[in-house]
């Protein structure tokens, strides 16, 4: 359950789709900032709250020496990024409906893109790209295109049917995704003794985890950074093809081995189709629709990929009873194994059906190609033009940026606003693997097996616990929008924490004189776990690191998240069955049952909220020192205590406030904070 979510650079989106404003598409919320920026200068907002001095006090402070010397200005450093970041929100800002214009049809002279009609489209759509919320307000459109344009924000999924078949690609993209993780979850029950690796002894157990996280092995070192050289080559739909092609091949090849080391290398090469595919699936839907589904597209892919993952084990369970012929060893677990190539193939079957992304033919300086795509996928040419046009002078900004910033890597570390994004993002990509979630999506008919269920009814159980799984991503698309990314995890680390513990502490009631209870507890601590894991940890890690760095070196962040979270997914495999047999079932799910108090706590000091945040929000957010935050973190126990178990009436603590000035700059005294 590593769910992949990655952005382009840009016309990315953030995953705040309660309010439906995309980081990187122009937002009226982004103007004042977009327009500090073009002037050359930045707000400041308020001095953070919470530190207890009275109003006289804090005047008397100051007036001081000391309170003047720390208020230092940003430096020329930080306010150029700010500015670049600024820029990337929106650079259409500040000009006038006539200078657009003018700019929409020079761009249609310029690459050559269409007729006359197409030059009006152009005039238009570059007006409608700098605010599109504003549509009333631009002079022109046909009485057809004004109601298409309304119902971008009063009916947002009303869209064209081949629109509907990109969303249908993508979701059954996420569905491979999910199945190709989970057949092995029944699978290993009976290949791993039939190849000698199925006992409990220190080679076996280790064989078996290293057979078992061959994907993620791959993923994490080889297969994620093919994205780039095969996006660059194949663009968005053959680097789907061919991913999925190497999923469907890997998952036939699976079927036909007969050795530990044959399937590791099958299994190996299962992940060139898991990594890629993963990281091009959200690039490709990101850039072909419209910002105001794109969020809800974010959440569509955790909740397919869930529904893949019942998928695989369905599939468990149905050919459970097939029997062996005469001269085949294992045919219902090589069924089982190659079951999880029909949604890959199905993708194979249809995805150049869909038009290739008009951002990637940007670019390549293939605007007509572009433009007859986008075409394709809106209602009509104004709406297309509007899309084309602002993707081609994001594009352009980029490359001007570009030759004016550093070293990405470096200032992804030293910039301290970038570090503190790196440290919310890692905590989350880490934890997302060591709360514990995918020992019970690859290992859960193992350890209902070794719970004394039959095999037929470990199978079953591992579908219950997929169906609560997919059952539970579903509201998730509301939740991580209404109660926040922050609330959410410190409200399900715990409740994870104490259900592991539950699961754990049951393979201590006795077997033999309380055989029924025993079971109920262990499979009811499973699916009280996978209830709150798939509000929280499920859909909250990709979501928060797509939106936590800024937009300069969001794609360099998002690529250490995916190899982060695929990395330790490979860990996570690799160690169960060895951890299993060295701690016993209850010490390692009481194990990762500590892992969800670190990340409580973790969580808890060193996650900003960033729900619902502008980009200058953010700025503000991350600008401010790791320990101030920690501090504010720790203020919060007693706060909850004395709220909501005492019922005292306390307002909460405000930890920073936005005010029409702006906001002050943190990051000031970097020797001071860079530890």
């Amino acid at each position: 359950m590593a769910d992949h979510i990655d952005v382009p650079r840009g016309d990315s989106f953030s995953g705040d789709s309660d309010n439906n404003t995309q980081v990187g598409e122009p937002d009226a919320r982004n103007q004042s900032v977009v327009h500090s920026a073009r002037k050359g200068s930045m707000p400041t907002t308020e001095n953070y709250q919470g530190t207890g001095v009275d109003s006289e006090e804090h005047d008397d402070r100051i007036q001081s020496t000391s309170q003047s010397s720390r208020k230092v200005s940003m430096t020329a450093a930080e306010r150029a990024r700010r500015n670049a970041n600024a820029k990337l929100a929106n650079p259409l800002a500040g000009y006038s409906h006539t200078e657009l214009k003018a700019m929409g049809a020079a761009f249609v002279k310029k690459y050559q893109v269409g007729e006359e009609e197409d030059i009006r489209a152009f005039e238009l759509g570059a007006c409608l790209a700098q605010e599109p919320i504003n549509y009333d307000t631009v002079q022109g459109l046909h009485p057809d295109e004004i109601e298409v344009l309304r119902k971008e924000f009063t009916n947002r999924w009303s869209q064209p049917r081949l629109l509907y078949l990109v969303i249908v690609l993508c979701s059954t993209c996420a569905a491979v995704q999910g199945m190709d993780e989970t057949v092995v979850n029944g699978g290993q029950l009976f290949y791993g003794p039939q190849f000698g690796i199925g006992g409990k002894d220190s080679r076996s157990t280790w064989l078996l985890g290293l057979v078992n996280s061959a994907p993620y092995l791959c993923c994490a070192f080889i297969g994620c950074w093919l994205t780039v050289p095969f996006n660059n080559v194949f663009g968005r739909r053959g680097t789907i093809f061919i991913t999925c092609t190497f999923s469907a091949l890997a998952c036939f090849w699976q079927a036909f081995t007969n050795t530990w080391w044959h399937m590791f290398i099958a299994r190996f090469a299962l992940g060139f189709g898991i990594g890629p595919k993963s990281a091009t699936v959200p690039i490709y839907a990101a850039e072909t629709t419209p910002p105001g589904i794109r969020g809800a597209l974010v959440m569509q892919w955790q909740m397919w990929t869930a529904f893949g993952i019942m998928l695989g084990y369905v599939a468990d369970l149905a050919f459970y009873q097939v029997p062996d012929p005469a001269g085949i060893t294992g045919l219902k677990w090589r069924l089982m194994m190659a079951s999880a190539m029909m949604p890959a193939v199905i993708v194979v079957c249809f995805v150049f059906l869909c038009p290739e992304s008009p951002r990637w033919y940007l670019s390549k300086g293939r605007h007509y190609k572009a433009y007859q795509s986008m075409v394709k996928l809106r209602f009509n040419k104004v709406q297309a033009a509007r899309d084309i046009f602002y993707m081609h002078t994001l594009l352009e900004a980029e490359n001007e940026l570009a030759f004016h910033r550093g070293n990405p890597i470096k200032e992804l570390v030293t910039v301290p606003r970038n570090r503190r994004a790196l440290i919310g993002s890692e905590i989350v990509m880490f934890m997302q693997q060591f709360c514990g979630v995918n020992v019970i999506a690859y290992y859960s008919s193992q350890i209902f097996v070794d719970a004394k269920f039959t095999e037929v009814s470990a199978l079953a159980a591992s579908l219950g616990f997929g169906i609560i799984n997919f059952v539970f991503a579903i509201p998730a698309i509301y939740t991580i929008d209404t109660f926040g990314r922050r609330n959410l995890l410190l409200t399900t680390f715990p409740l994870m924490s104490l259900f592991l513990f539950f699961t754990g502490f049951s393979f201590l009631i006795p077997e033999d004189t309380l055989h029924t209870a025993r079971i109920a507890c262990i499979a009811l601590g499973i699916y009280l776990f996978g209830v709150v894991y798939s509000p929280g940890e499920g859909p909250v890690p990709f979501t928060y690191s797509a939106e936590a760095y800024p937009l300069y070196i969001r794609p360099l962040g998002m690529s250490l998240a995916t190899a982060t979270t695929w990395f330790f997914n490979f860990v996570l495999s690799i160690t169960w069955p060895s951890l299993e047999t060295a701690f016993t079932t209850t010490g390692a799910f009481c194990w990762y049952a500590g892992w969800n108090i670190v990340g409580f706590f973790a969580v808890l000091f060193f996650l900003p909220e960033t729900k619902g945040k502008t980009l200058e929000e953010l700025d503000q957010v991350f600008g401010m020192p790791t320990h101030a935050h920690a501090a504010y973190g720790a203020r919060q126990i007693p706060y909850f205590f004395k709220r909501y178990i005492l019922r005292q009436r306390i307002e909460p603590e405000r930890l920073y406030e936005k005010e029409s000035g702006g906001d002050v700059d943190y990051d000031h005294d970097e020797e001071k904070y860079t530890k």
